[in-house]
């Protein structure tokens, strides 16, 4: 029974566990987190009479292992965060079915009531035909028994999470959140490609690879938050050329030479567009396709004018210890992998709220 429960469990949806994969990597470097879990100048050991601090043991293993201590160091924040979420709603919750002078479930079923259908044959049919490469050849008789308790499970939590966000917002001036989340210092420089309003809030930096599809995933997201945000939200392009893709620098060059014939960003696109073919005559012949002067462009892409630029972003991705791509940080805040508009929209809302 364990085992069929399994299956199902595995349907519902995992966003963040399936984002945490989405993206092109090698086994470098990571960065360092601006946040710590304790107080940094905390006496850990001393030597004779010579006190090590926190810090110190944060810039030794920094120094040796910077890949592990970020990833741990957002972890340690992310389930921080999730179980603050859990506990914050709990209590609102507890506090409205006291309101309607409810039990707890009571107040829930009749919320979920209230907001969404029941669970049908219908829906319990769908299921079944959507995933009928995974039942092992167990017929819908068979699994019906496991599918709608695991429907009526995921109604309940839909309904719970859209009740929350509505409690949230009721008491919005009582509910505050003072965890802070890890933050990265990403200095941007001059020729560093940007899209929106330069004194925007919020800054997007972005280090991305020409040959990464995931890189390629995520530019409808970028395209729609830009949509969304307006000049609230800045967007800038580092360049992260991995080691296994040998096309992916000349690629970067490409799109800085039709930044000085001011169609950076027409370049960017159409080198996403056309990653299965990126060497260098594809990459004029791309450059003729959006009008670029063909002769600047092919002197400019010839002479490598722009490698050091495009390694000089690479070096910086490396020194803050960036090894996968798309990388990106919202306000200094990390999103890993090809993410959904969602999690950019949860960070974006909460750095909007600060100002």
């Amino acid at each position: 029974m364990r085992r069929q429960s399994m299956l199902w469990t595995g349907m519902l949806p995992l966003a963040l566990a399936a984002a945490l994969s989405a993206g092109c990597g090698d086994d470098s470097v990571a960065a360092q987190a601006s946040a710590s879990a304790s107080n940094p100048d905390q006496v850990v050991a001393e030597v004779a009479g010579k006190p090590i601090t926190l810090q110190e043991v944060d810039a030794k293993w920094e120094e040796f292992d910077a890949a592990e201590r970020a990833r741990l160091v957002q972890a340690m924040y992310q389930n921080r965060r999730n179980m603050l979420d859990q506990i914050v709603g709990d209590q609102l919750v507890t506090h409205a079915a006291k309101t309607a002078g409810q039990s707890v479930d009571a107040f829930l079923e009749a919320d979920a009531t209230r907001r969404l259908p029941a669970v049908t044959e219908e829906d319990i049919a769908k299921v079944y035909d959507e995933n009928k490469d995974r039942t092992q050849g167990r017929t819908l008789d068979q699994l019906r028994a496991e599918i709608r308790p695991f429907l009526e499970n995921r109604r309940r939590q839909q309904a719970r999470a859209m009740l929350v966000d509505e409690l949230k917002v009721k008491h919005g001036a009582s509910v505050k959140v003072m965890l802070q989340p890890p933050r990265y210092q990403v200095a941007i420089v001059d020729s560093d490609p940007m899209r929106g309003n330069a004194a925007a809030p919020v800054t997007i930096v972005e280090f991305s690879d020409y040959q990464c599809p995931f890189c390629a995933r995520v530019n409808p997201t970028l395209d729609r938050v830009r949509q969304v945000y307006g000049d609230r939200v800045r967007i800038v392009f580092k360049d992260f050329p991995l080691p296994n893709h040998p096309e992916a620098p000349k690629a970067a060059e490409a799109a800085r030479c039709a930044g000085e014939q001011n169609k950076y960003w027409e370049m960017h696109d159409v080198i996403f567009a056309n990653q299965r073919a990126l060497q260098v005559p594809a990459l004029k012949k791309m450059a003729r396709d959006i009008g670029l002067n063909p002769t600047a462009f092919d002197q400019c892409l010839d002479s490598g004018q722009h490698a050091g630029a495009v390694a000089a972003a690479a070096d910086l991705g490396a020194r803050m210890g960036v090894n996968s791509t798309p990388t990106l940080y919202v306000n200094g805040r990390p999103i890993i992998g090809a993410m959904p508009f969602e999690a950019f929209k949860l960070i974006i809302d909460e750095e909007l709220a600060k100002q």
